[in-house]
C-alpha cells in the first residue's frame, strides 16, 4: 500500500474508459490495480435514503477490481473546510458510521 493509502481507507476513485467515478473502501493496492468495495458516485445519494429509511436493499457496495491503467485518480475521503466527505454525509443522512455499517 502507498503511505496515507492503508487498508479499509474511505476513498473516491476517478476512472477512465469509461469515465466513472466510485466511493468505497480501498482493500489493496498493488502494480496490477486496486481492489475496492464501492459504489457509483451517481448512485451515493440513493444509497444513503435507502439506508436510512432502512428500506428493502437494493443498493449496495460491491467488491470490484479495477486493472491500473484506468484508474486516474484517489483521493482519501476528507473533509475540506465546509465540504463534507461521502462519510460524514452517509452518517448524517442514516444516523450510524460508515464503518459500523460496513462492519470495519
Amino acid at each position: 500500500m502507498i503511505e496515507g493509502f492503508d487498508k479499509n481507507a474511505l476513498v473516491i476513485v476517478n476512472l477512465v474508459n469509461p469515465k466513472e467515478k466510485f466511493f468505497g473502501v480501498l482493500t489493496a493496492l498493488s502494480a496490477a490495480g486496486i481492489t475496492l468495495q464501492a459504489i457509483n458516485l451517481d448512485s451515493f445519494d440513493d444509497w444513503i435514503r435507502q439506508v436510512a429509511h432502512d428500506d428493502e436493499p437494493n443498493l449496495d457496495l460491491i467488491t470490484m477490481f479495477v486493472p491500473l491503467f484506468r484508474v486516474e485518480r484517489i483521493f482519501l475521503d476528507e473533509p475540506s473546510g465546509a465540504i463534507k466527505s461521502y462519510a460524514q454525509r452517509f452518517e448524517e443522512s442514516s444516523g450510524m458510521s460508515l464503518a459500523k455499517y460496513l462492519r470495519l
